[in-house]
């Protein structure tokens, strides 16, 4: 006697019904989702080159960065920011070692501290998404969400990470993702720059009234350490809080004591030109124009000065030695007295870059491009 045939029973075709909706509703929610949208390499550690750059050294690579750190390298390694993301390139070849790109997100800023580069993207709720990458490895190291302006700054020193705007600043710490310290200005007012450094969190600040101020901040707990009057706060530019807290107001420099702002020295500086400030061996280097100069912060003294088209970068206390940037090349200056200790030949360089040696390549920093030369 023949068996009539049926299909499965109604409850396995709706399981299968099912099944099929949660594989469509997955694929769709990964195609939109940051993990599809992130693409990322990692390397080895970067093998940090010995030596020294030769007597006449040229461009041995160059790389074009739309958004860059102000100090571009960390870890032996060259961080440089584009549109979508960051990348970091071996220092002699200027090949890329590793790379981080979201296609979904457009990149607010990037810094380096502490062996790592924080970068922050803008998705449409403004600068919210943050990750920190090993400067040396590109391996994820943290990622947290966050709640900044579209037009927010990043910047750092050690061990504290700086997201500015007009309507306040955020500290957090750069090798964990927690949040040090938030401040905001009073209601009739508006901030228009702050920088981080071993001296704290300076802050320029307009009022309803025309009133200007310059603002410290301590750098881990945010507690106000000092406020003094700026008159000249509409032409004013902050130029570094470490040795000491300078700024730039109308016709001068002025660099003023971390501890009690007390003035300790002014600098002249035509309109026109540029003015740079970093800390090398314990005093504070100031570019106003075409000098560069070496403050004593606690006299305020000038302990030495010499021709210089551009700034060197930060130097520890026990770094004897600074490479200045000039128009023939590089020039070795023997930090504590100003002496000069050599040159690296390389003609036509650009103006305003920070220079830094690694090895025998000296990284070349301009405003929306990376040099090595070798």
């Amino acid at each position: 006697m023949a068996r009539s045939l049926s299909g499965p029973p109604l409850r396995v075709w709706v399981w299968i019904a099912a099944t099929l909706a949660l594989v469509v509703v997955a694929a769709l929610l990964w195609r939109n989702s940051d993990a599809a949208a992130t693409e990322s390499t990692t390397s080895a550690p970067a093998d940090v080159p010995t030596g020294a750059p030769a007597g006449a050294v040229e461009e041995a690579w160059s790389a074009e960065g739309d958004v860059l750190p102000a100090d571009v390298v960390e870890q032996g390694r060259v961080v440089v920011g584009s549109d979508h993301g960051v990348r970091a390139l071996d220092v002699v070849t200027g090949e890329v070692a590793w790379s981080y790109t979201r296609s979904n997100a457009r990149l607010c800023g990037v810094t380096v501290a502490d062996g790592v580069a924080v970068a922050v993207f803008r998705t449409a709720d403004g600068c919210d998404e943050a990750v920190a990458l090993d400067a040396g490895t590109g391996v994820r190291v943290w990622t947290r969400n966050l709640s900044l302006r579209g037009d927010a700054v990043i910047s750092s020193t050690t061990s504290i990470v700086l997201a500015a705007g007009p309507t306040g600043v955020v500290t957090f710490d750069p090798r964990g993702n927690n949040i040090r310290w938030r401040a905001a200005p009073a209601d009739d007012c508006r901030w228009l720059g702050a920088v981080a450094g071993s001296a704290g969190v300076a802050v320029l600040e307009r009022c309803a009234d025309d009133a200007g101020r310059l603002r410290l901040y301590d750098g881990f707990e945010g507690t106000e350490l000092w406020t003094t009057d700026l008159p000249e706060v509409d032409d004013a530019s902050l130029l570094g809080a470490d040795d000491l807290v300078g700024v730039r107001a109308g016709a001068e420099v002025r660099l003023l004591a971390p501890e009690d702002g007390a003035l300790r020295a002014t600098l002249p500086v035509e309109p026109a030109d540029a003015a740079a400030q970093t800390s090398a061996a314990g005093l504070a280097l100031v570019r106003a124009g075409g000098v560069l100069s070496a403050i004593d912060p606690a006299s305020g003294g000038v302990r030495w000065s010499v021709p210089a088209d551009g700034l060197p970068a930060a130097a520890p206390v026990e770094t004897g030695e600074v490479v200045v940037p000039t128009a023939e090349g590089f020039v070795r200056i023997e930090t504590p007295s100003g002496a000069e200790l050599g040159r690296f030949a390389a003609p036509d360089l650009p103006s305003d870059g920070v220079a830094t040696v690694v090895g025998p390549v000296v990284v070349l920093r301009l405003d929306d491009e990376v040099r090595g030369y070798r």
